[in-house]
């Protein structure tokens, strides 16, 4: 058990932190376009993204004992919540997600995990008695409003209830990531939780592939994209390194520059990252609904963001709690 600071309570370095925030939603979104280009040459979702964990792991390996050096029992101290970030926050997001893609529409998958947010605002407030504002709810309303358009799901999309379970799952695998991510007291640098959080990740990932609960196929030939063919390592770098490794230190740091609320909101920019890279190297251009549904993401975070003081001044009186 550990004491969980308020991540709400600091309005300093905001400007800061949502460039770090929009630069970890920019990095996380391009995996999709890249993931694309192998899937299309034969390679299953689930090798994909274990190949992409295990770079981003094995980036971070180094930077991560170094970030340790003399200070390796945190990880005993905080053996729980890095178990669970790893195995929750990691394999359990991406791995269910790719489950209920499997079952069901891509779009439809997408934004119930996305409702990660409004899991974050409910556990700030139903464990921490952080109450949101007025203005974070009608941020959080305009911000889903405007994901539905952008995912285009208001026509006919198919519904499974399997599906929904998994897509439910990998949403919880999500807002875990938002509050494991915004703890300051765990005494881990960002990088380090990043790195141990993915080697474990990606040991998970494999396991799921060997037991065949993640089906595996890898392919070796050139994967074409909009701009011409590479080989495949190119995309399987790309992704490992930008958007995974980057993506998940930026991430972290700015959550624990922000807040698990604001960054969690602030991450639904990655939506729009991932419109912006499926044009750039697949050539999938967004209707123009898609675009409309982007403009109204954007107004939903900045509606949230002003609703963020308000709720740092009423959480200020109220003590740290235990988080078991």
């Amino acid at each position: 058990m550990g004491l969980v600071a308020h991540d709400t309570r600091a309005p300093t370095g905001v400007g800061a932190g949502l460039l770090v925030a929009l630069g970890a939603a920019f990095s996380f979104g391009m995996s999709g376009a890249w993931a694309r280009g192998l899937i299309d040459a034969g390679w299953t979702p689930g090798a994909a993204v274990t190949a992409r964990v295990w770079v981003a792991a094995l980036v971070l390996l180094v930077p991560t004992i170094l970030a340790l050096r003399g200070h390796w029992h945190v990880l005993r101290r905080n053996a729980g919540m890095i178990i669970a970030y790893g195995l929750l926050a990691v394999t359990a997001t991406q791995l269910c997600y790719f489950q209920a893609v499997a079952v069901m529409d891509v779009g439809i998958a997408l934004l119930i995990e996305y409702t990660a947010p409004v899991a974050v605002v409910l556990w700030l407030w139903l464990r921490r008695g952080e109450k949101p504002t007025g203005r974070s709810i009608l941020g959080a309303v305009i911000a889903f409003g405007g994901l539905i358009l952008m995912l285009d799901i208001l026509t006919g999309a198919r519904v499974d209830a399997g599906g929904i379970l998994w897509a439910l799952a990998a949403m919880v695998g999500a807002a875990t990531y938002f509050v494991l991510s915004a703890r300051e007291d765990t005494g881990m640098p960002p990088i380090a939780l990043a790195g141990v959080g993915l080697l474990l990740g990606a040991l998970g990932l494999t396991v799921a592939g060997l037991i065949g609960v993640l089906p595996m196929a890898f392919t070796f030939g050139d994967v074409a994209y909009r701009f011409g063919s590479v080989p495949w390592f190119v995309p399987v770098l790309a992704i490992g390194l930008f958007a995974t490794a980057l993506a998940y230190v930026l991430g972290i740091a700015s959550t624990r520059m922000l807040g698990s609320r604001l960054a969690s909101f602030v991450a639904l920019a990655e939506v729009i990252a991932a419109l912006l890279f499926g044009w750039m190297l697949v050539g999938q251009l967004p209707e123009p609904v898609q675009l409309l549904g982007a403009l109204l993401v954007m107004a939903g975070v900045v509606v949230v963001k002003l609703g963020e003081p308000a709720a740092a001044e009423a959480s200020a009186a109220v003590e740290p709690v235990l988080i078991e």
